[in-house]
């Protein structure tokens, strides 16, 4: 019998197949002769009747070419409205902004998770799992950290600690994140800006100095780590590591230290229902942990030789039962 997967997605012709871990995912899907189904998040609807309710989608079905990185990587074979817990698996890879349009999805996704389809990761995870808070349950993993939306509370924190990171809890690919001192001159006014004057939630947190060397991007399956890391080394003059803020892609070892961080975290991800995350860890701490659309598996892939992708396909369909 053939696994139907579905993957909620942008739209095909805005992905980087060079790049992006979805098309991984699909490539691999594909090559396990599965049937793999692409969905737009404005094409997911929820209609009930009576004692019934169903959501349904418009689906394009296609046949990835080769391994996906060519620039002609996908061939389209049918649209059509499919019922989403006919589908065996769900891949919400659908990329952040995480507003509302992202939630009022995931809500339909539960029923789908309802019905028996795998969704990854789980839509109860995907909204209350968020990639800057999800590390405050593992403090001794991490360095000391505020979340606060009042300056002076946070200016407090500048004070106390020297050195610090602040950074909103919505942003992605290094956006609007700020070093700090208690001297720098700007620390109100970057403070008033980044809390928008106080209405705001904001992270602060210990700079750590081995930035330079780094910020690891460790993708886990069902709580295993991968065996590489992909450290995003900061441009010269940055201290943000980011791949979309010019960082470097590295490949490194998982040190013992990174090691001991994904067991701490393990068993909570694996309960709540994420079968795929991928934490950052700087130096010897965990700064995030990212679930909604995890990358870096083309990058990895192609420094070790290494299919990331399958590994979790296999993963995905271990759930299956």
């Amino acid at each position: 019998m053939t696994i139907e997967i579905g993957f909620v997605i942008d739209p095909l012709d805005s992905l980087n197949p060079r790049k992006d871990s979805s098309i991984a995912m699909m490539s691999a899907a594909c090559r396990r002769g599965w049937r793999v189904h692409t969905i737009l998040q404005p094409d997911i609807r929820l209609q009930a009747s009576g004692e019934e309710t169903r959501v349904s989608a418009t689906s394009t079905v296609v046949e990835i070419l080769g391994d996906g990185s060519d620039a002609d990587w996908c061939r389209t074979l049918e649209s059509r409205e499919i019922a989403l817990n006919d589908l065996d698996i769900i891949m919400m890879r659908k990329d952040p902004p995480f507003d509302m349009e992202y939630i009022n999805t995931t809500y339909m996704l539960d029923h789908a998770a309802n019905a028996g389809a795998l969704v990854v990761n789980h839509p109860d995870a995907l909204r209350n799992c968020n990639e800057k808070m999800a590390i405050t349950r593992f403090p001794q993993c991490c360095t000391p950290m505020c979340v606060s939306q009042h300056q002076q509370t946070l200016r407090a924190f500048v004070h106390e600690h020297g050195d610090c990171i602040i950074k909103p809890l919505d942003g992605m690919g290094g956006a609007e994140i700020f070093r700090l001192t208690p001297e720098d001159a700007n620390l109100s006014v970057v403070l008033e800006t980044i809390t928008r004057h106080g209405s705001r939630t904001v992270m602060a947190q210990t700079f750590i100095p081995e930035i330079s060397a780094g910020d690891k991007r460790i993708l886990l399956i069902d709580g295993a780590p991968v065996e590489h890391a992909l450290a995003r080394v900061p441009a010269k003059g940055e201290t943000r590591g980011n791949l979309a803020a010019g960082g470097t892609g590295v490949g490194v070892p998982l040190t013992d230290r990174d090691r001991w961080i994904c067991e701490q975290i393990a068993d909570d991800l694996r309960d709540r229902g994420i079968l795929f995350a991928g934490i950052d860890v700087i130096g010897d701490y965990l700064t995030e942990i990212n679930i909604t659309s995890p990358t870096c598996i083309r990058e990895l892939d192609k420094i070790y030789d290494q299919d990331i992708a399958s590994q979790l396909m296999a993963a995905a369909e271990a759930r299956l039962g």
